[in-house]
């Protein structure tokens, strides 16, 4: 039983590394029962740091051998206790040969070095590496690695590790070697290497720029028929980063791997992605159309990460939403751009909020509520949340609402320059889509480090007379833990208005703002309390379309009659709006129905009243501009779960009712 107490690490005490690494050497005889691994690190300590002694990180490890600028480490030149090895009077350069041993078959944490099914695999996010070898594990430590594996060729005949392969042969004694060497820069939790007996599918594919790559699907035998898709998704993701983002990929080949042994579900390793098999295999014969939109996403999340995550990472774990929120968003654009129509991006979108809403709006409004970015845990793994990843997806998403799609892009491109190879924050993030753009994004930061679901009630008027059409926004934000008052979020809220025969009205806001005139759409920015947005030229009284594509991760308040919901449903240009207007009409009946049956009404078609519900439904399922998988939304009633979370007082019987005879 463990008696210590766990320590809890603070944001606001981070320090940065006392050395740097440069290079990375290793060398592993794979063995289950003992493999030893021989670590050739190159050191320069940081000009800012008064500390003389060199710490390192190790967890499970057996110390073989240590020598520093090639000479042995006396035992009185270094201590070993509590998961650190210091090494003292260290020169400010230093070469350091460290010697491990550890036992991969007897690794049950799953994480480091382990064996599965009799093959070797590694995972190393967040701090696993330390496992491995002794170093200085943290994500801001980023260093170039060329790593030599040996191993019995026939037991284990793959060898593979992060970057290109450059050299390969037998050792004459029945083992074999593979050298693995990874052109650019890492953080150590990054690293990767698999030894097994596999089988793969690959190809060569030709980049934009014309330069040839290889591209390879490793699987254990018997599930290389059920790759193709996998491999199909890798192109896609690589010609899509090229295209919409202007990413190559930038090493000579890439590698995914899915075994089912792999606990981690899917991991970004550089060049080396691990998967489990859930994620990467789909038979054609049995697997569905949300198998294969699954595997898309989930490939291209993990090669978007070359870029997030890999090339630029975070400085430290509490900037994880640096790169999986920012990644998130990649892979949700990919997958909405694979569709291609206006009401088939819709879907994605729609499938992403219902997410959201499902998962991490009562993960906010509970006792585990914390910000997209942290201010302090004790274990790290327990901050792989629906905060950090979906909602910092949706944080990601609000910069491109309010700067336009090109302005976005104009941010990413200037933080690549400024940040490649580097171990950066959110801040540095928020800055580069500030700089590009010539905004002030000061007050956005909240975002980061304010927890909660923010409330957005909205109030109309419209002055025939004048032809003015005011729009009043009002927000609040609940307490959380350890946050009693909020402070205004900068939240953008998309607006269009309809006339009466349902067309977009061209739009003049008055006062200042970053808006075309007679566009469509226009972003409103709420940065007070309440506001007030005043628009011209409004000839007729419209029906408001507000937080179109859902453009902030908000609870919006609004009052809309069946009537206008319906009009909605039928004829609001925004797709993710029209479902929504037809999900709120649905549950505003379907309430209406279980209070009904719990007055102890018959429930038949009469108790429908009107029937303006079943019109709606009727308009969308004749409409074939439609995408069709958007028409199955739009006429897909809300959940149970949704219809609970409305009522006083749950009556599953009446529930089930209702959604029978509907």
């Amino acid at each position: 039983m463990r008696t210590d107490t766990p320590q809890t690490i603070y944001r606001k005490d981070y320090t940065p590394p006392s050395d740097w690494v440069d290079t990375v050497e290793m060398g592993f005889d794979l063995d289950p029962e003992v493999t030893r691994v021989a670590t050739r690190l190159t050191m320069r300590r940081n000009a800012e740091s008064r500390n003389k002694s060199l710490v390192l990180y190790g967890e499970a490890l057996e110390l073989v051998a240590l020598r520093m600028n090639g000479k042995p480490v006396s035992k009185r030149g270094y201590t070993l206790g509590n998961g650190t090895l210091e090494i003292f009077n260290a020169p400010d350069k230093v070469t350091l040969e460290i010697e491990t041993a550890l036992r991969p078959a007897q690794n049950t944490s799953l994480m480091g070095l382990y064996v599965s099914n009799g093959n070797f695999f590694t995972q190393c996010e967040a701090e696993g590496f330390r496992k491995i070898t002794f170093f200085p594990d943290r994500p801001d430590v980023m260093a170039k690695y060329t790593v030599m594996l040996r191993a019995d060729k026939q037991t284990y005949p793959v060898l593979l590790s992060n970057g290109n392969l450059i050299e390969e042969g037998d050792l004459g004694d029945g083992r074999h070697y593979a050298v693995w060497e990874d052109p650019f820069k890492k953080p150590s939790y990054l690293f990767a290497l698999v030894a097994g007996n596999l089988v793969c599918q690959e190809e060569t594919y030709r980049l934009r720029s014309g330069r040839e790559v290889l591209l390879q699907v490793w699987v254990e035998d018997g599930n290389l028929d059920k790759t193709q898709h996998a491999m199909e998704s890798l192109k896609n993701s690589i010609a899509w980063d090229v295209d919409r983002w202007g990413l190559e990929l930038d090493l000579d080949r890439f590698m995914i791997v899915a075994v089912g042994d792999f606990n981690m579900g899917a991991m970004e390793n550089k060049g080396l992605n691990i998967f489990n098999t859930k994620y990467v295999l789909a038979n054609p014969r049995i697997a569905t159309d949300t198998d294969y939109a699954g595997i898309e996403s989930v490939v291209g999340h993990e090669y978007f990460h070359n870029w997030t995550g890999n090339r630029v990472t975070c400085r430290d774990w509490f900037q994880l939403s640096l790169k999986e929120g920012l990644t998130v968003f990649r892979d949700q654009e990919f997958s909405a751009d694979m569709i291609g129509t206006a009401s088939g991006r819709a879907v994605k979108r729609i499938e992403d909020v219902r997410v959201l809403r499902q998962a991490q709006f009562p993960e906010d409004a509970g006792p585990m509520a914390h910000p997209v970015r942290p201010d302090s845990y004790v274990e790290i793994n327990n901050f792989y949340t629906v905060t950090v990843y979906e909602k910092g997806s949706e944080v990601v998403r609000m910069y491109q609402t309010l700067l336009g799609r090109d302005g976005f892009r104009k941010g990413m491109d200037l933080y690549f320059e400024r940040h490649d190879g580097q171990a950066v924050a959110c801040d540095d993030f928020r800055a580069a889509m500030a700089d590009a753009n010539g905004r002030d994004l000061t007050q956005f930061e909240l975002w980061y480090s304010q927890a909660g679901t923010p409330r957005v009630k909205v109030d109309t008027h419209y002055n025939e007379s004048l032809q003015s059409y005011e729009i009043t926004l009002s927000q609040s934000c609940p307490p959380t833990p350890g946050q009693a008052k909020k402070l205004p979020f900068h939240i953008p809220v998309a607006v269009g208005l309809l006339d009466s025969s349902g067309r977009d009205m061209p739009l003049h806001l008055d006062g200042p703002g970053q808006h075309a005139e007679g566009a469509t759409t226009v972003v409103l920015e709420l940065t007070q309390d309440q506001q007030t947005f005043c628009f011209s030229h409004v000839l007729e009284k419209p029906v408001p379309s507000v937080l179109r594509d859902f453009s902030a991760p908000v609870v919006l308040e609004i009052e809309y009659s069946d009537a206008e919901l319906a009009f909605l449903m039928a004829n609001d240009s925004d797709p993710f709006n029209r479902w929504e207007a037809g999900q709120r009409l649905a549950t505003r009946r379907m309430l209406q129905l279980v209070q009904a049956v719990q007055q102890g009404q018959a429930l038949d078609e009469d108790a429908l009243g009107d029937n303006i519900l079943i019109e709606s439904f009727r308009a969308t399922l004749n409409d074939t501009a439609l995408d069709p998988a958007f028409r199955e939304f739009e006429l897909t009633l809300p959940t149970e779960t949704v219809i609970s979370k409305k009522m006083d007082v749950i009556h599953p019987q009446s529930k089930h009712a209702l959604r029978q005879i509907l």
